[in-house]
């Protein structure tokens, strides 16, 4: 997976427009994940047990989407948070694809595929939610 920090601004600036500069700003993986709503194999992601400190970005737009406080461990194989850094960060929408009817997790800011928010799992949070998002969605802007 390629390193987009340095192509990424943050704060959802300098958002490309048509898929072509979309192409050019994500590899093979980010873009087939971020654009195409793909996901990501379990357990192979950057940030699947990360416990580093930090803001985790979108990785299209560098909006801030979650916290690292908000981070748990679900052991599902994508990294887990029960809670956007902010109601505003991200957009749900239906999915129905795959048979099933899901909750797909988008950014509000440049609309990428990031993943899928479950409810009522038995998780122990506060919220009882499951954000289970695509590390190659996220970039992780670690603080002191």
């Amino acid at each position: 997976m390629a390193d987009t920090a340095d192509r990424t601004p943050h704060g959802g600036t300098d958002i490309p427009k048509t898929d072509r500069e979309w192409r050019e700003r994500l590899d093979d993986q980010e873009y087939a994940v971020l654009r195409l709503a793909g996901t990501e194999r379990p357990w192979t992601g950057a940030y699947v047990e990360t416990k580093t400190r930090g803001v985790y970005r979108c990785r299209g737009c560098g909006s801030e989407l979650f916290r690292s406080d908000e981070k748990f461990d679900s052991h599902c194989g994508w990294p887990s948070f029960y809670d956007p850094a902010d109601s505003d960060a991200v957009v749900l929408r239906e999915d129905r694809s795959l048979g099933t009817v899901r909750t797909e997790v988008r950014c509000a800011t440049c609309d990428s595929h990031l993943g899928h928010v479950f409810h009522g799992e038995g998780y122990a949070t506060p919220t009882d939610d499951r954000y289970c998002i695509n590390s190659v969605a996220l970039t992780l802007e670690p603080t002191e």
